[in-house]
């Protein structure tokens, strides 16, 4: 199939030492061969063998644009499985644009979002959960969060889909070809063969989608809502966690008014955080619209930070705080520990589930076993990446809820005694519904929509 050769920068647009325009098409070595003049005159870049480096000039109508090297991949061994040039030049913004014009002007089409590892899918050479995991690469915003990527890259997610979907796929095959020759086939005792593939199945679709809340977690990070009194300290709570004076820290209660949002990382994992108003009965219009608004977060936290202020005592705005949090998932620190504590710390634990930690924000105390019992919280301690895989796609996750129904009324029509021919629909709804998280039962709008939102280049 003939496709159009295209051409687009895969750096960033900003002055740096190299710039990348990446070119893909049957085409591509062609128009490279028109503007790029090597420093062996006697080269033909045309003739060179693949996955080679050559030095020399950018021409354009006799003008030397710049001094490059250029890479030739031929295909099918390279990312599109199309032949790729690859042209670095010096990385000047003027530079690099005018290599990419003079690209565009010998036959090539600028590129749309995501057009190189959209070929790429098309191709054959991946699959749409990996096209997604280099998305994923790209944007990661932690450790964890790259190397779950890295995984689904190397096609972790396929081979588990994959190989649930044949086995759905030869139930399917089994119980037609016995519908059609019942003489040579028989379906005698099946059902409970069937139910033990399900329920096989089913375990192994319900732990990737039991991964997707932490896999939403590495990839978005923890929404995080400090709670508590005014002048609680989380306000240096959030200034220590920064490691900047993003907050304005004073004596007089009441000074934050609206929420301050901060990204952080802890040990390697992604914290949105939201410093909040301190909760309590006010009169001040403004500071009670803060009040309201630091409450209204709370609905749609994953984490709460209650800061308590060990040195007054537990009064009815605590008393609130508690019973927003009760059923949330929550860390206590109690604060000033560098201070005279007045707060009774038995009684905080009489009155909550959550664990507490007590902390000094002024004098970094706490802070280790605070971050660490996030990673406890919410990861048990430790992620290990070397079969793991976390579902972070809300499409994977709705189709691989899709995949268990489908498997769950195959199930319940085994137990109501139905035809076999009822269990090869919802047999193949499942089936067709894994094929969604890899692509091969996608449609063309979906796939559009999905590589739109990668970057130019890419």
């Amino acid at each position: 199939m003939k496709t159009e050769t295209i051409a687009a920068i895969a750096t960033a647009m900003s002055n740096s030492g190299i710039g990348i325009i990446r070119i893909s098409g049957e085409n591509a070595i062609e128009i490279a061969s028109k503007i790029f003049k090597p420093k062996n005159k006697n080269k033909d870049i045309k003739k060179v063998e693949s996955h080679t480096i050559h030095y020399g000039y950018i021409v354009d109508e006799s003008i030397t644009i710049d001094e490059v090297l250029l890479l030739i991949m031929k295909g099918p061994n390279s990312y599109t499985k199309e032949d790729v040039i690859e042209i670095d030049c010096h990385g000047g913004v003027i530079v690099t644009k005018r290599v990419l014009e003079t690209v565009l002007k010998h036959g090539a089409r600028a590129a749309e979002p995501g057009e190189f590892t959209k070929r790429a899918f098309l191709n054959g050479r991946i699959d749409l959960s990996q096209a997604e995991a280099v998305a994923d690469i790209i944007n990661s915003k932690n450790e964890y969060a790259l190397n779950n990527a890295v995984n689904q890259l190397k096609g972790k997610i396929f081979e588990d889909i994959k190989e649930i979907r044949e086995n759905i796929i030869h139930d399917i095959a089994y119980i037609e070809a016995a519908i059609d020759d019942p003489e040579h086939i028989n379906l005698e005792h099946f059902d409970e063969e069937l139910i033990r593939h399900i329920k096989d199945n089913k375990s192994k679709l319900t732990k990737l989608l039991d991964s997707a809340d932490n896999g939403r977690i590495l990839k978005e990070g923890i929404k995080t809502v400090i709670l508590g009194k005014p002048n609680a300290g989380k306000s240096s709570l959030l200034n220590l966690l920064v490691g900047d004076e993003r907050a304005i820290v004073t004596d007089i209660p009441g000074t934050t008014r609206d929420t301050l949002e901060e990204s952080i990382n802890i040990n390697g994992v992604s914290l949105n955080i939201v410093d909040t108003a301190g909760i309590r009965n006010t009169d001040d219009i403004i500071e009670k619209m803060g009040v309201d608004k630091a409450k209204n977060f709370i609905h749609t936290a994953d984490l709460i930070i209650y800061v308590v202020d060990g040195t007054t005592a537990l009064d009815k705005n605590d008393l609130e705080i508690m019973e927003l949090i009760k059923d949330k998932k929550a860390i206590v620190l109690l604060n000033k520990i560098d201070l005279d504590i007045i707060t009774d710390e038995e009684e905080l634990k009489n009155r909550l589930s959550h664990p507490i930690i007590p902390i000094s924000a002024k004098e970094n105390k706490g802070i280790v076993e605070f971050e660490q019992l996030i990673l406890d919280m919410f990861f048990h301690g430790e992620i290990a990446f070397n079969d793991e895989v976390y579902i972070t796609n809300i499409r994977h996750k709705e189709a691989l809820s899709a995949g268990i129904d489908s498997l769950n009324k195959v199930e319940q029509s085994i137990k109501d005694h139905m035809p076999e021919d009822f269990y090869t629909i919802d047999l193949m709804d499942a089936y067709e519904e894994l094929g969604f998280i890899i692509g091969e039962s996608v449609e063309d709008d979906l796939v559009n929509t999905i590589f739109q939102e990668f970057c130019m280049g890419k």
